[in-house]
């Protein structure tokens, strides 16, 4: 069962595909190099690059590393215990999000978030 504290204090995830590392970094309230390092620590935890060699991270890993804080700085557990938890969890083989129905993939006009997605991933690379 999920900790209410956890959904309370959860900043919310703006909806865009992919995140550069300061704003994810500023989401968390971690240092960019907080980041980095948890990407050394925890292998499920692996970040796109662009041609530019900036970390990409998706929505997923965003979720992740938000648990991952949780685990570190509020149940205080150690890197490996935080690693076996994640481990655990995914062996348990928690609910996961239902996918989308076809049906809902072709409301009134998805091109206006296609539009949007390929705005923010343009200004990404640039």
């Amino acid at each position: 069962m999920t900790d209410p504290a956890v959904l309370t204090d959860t900043p919310e995830i703006p909806d865009k595909l992919y995140f550069r590392i300061g704003e994810v970094a500023s989401l968390l309230a971690v240092e960019p190099y907080v980041l980095r390092y948890w990407e050394t620590e925890f292998p499920s935890l692996a970040p796109k690059k662009s041609s530019t060699g900036h970390r990409l991270y998706r929505r997923k890993d965003v979720e992740l590393l938000l648990k991952i804080k949780h685990l570190l700085y509020e149940k205080r557990y150690t890197i490996e215990g935080a690693r076996q938890s994640l481990h655990d969890d995914s062996k348990a083989g928690k609910p996961r999000i239902p996918e989308r129905k076809q049906a809902d993939l072709f409301t009134p006009d998805p091109l206006v978030g296609i539009r949007t997605e390929l705005a923010s991933i343009l200004q990404i690379l640039k």
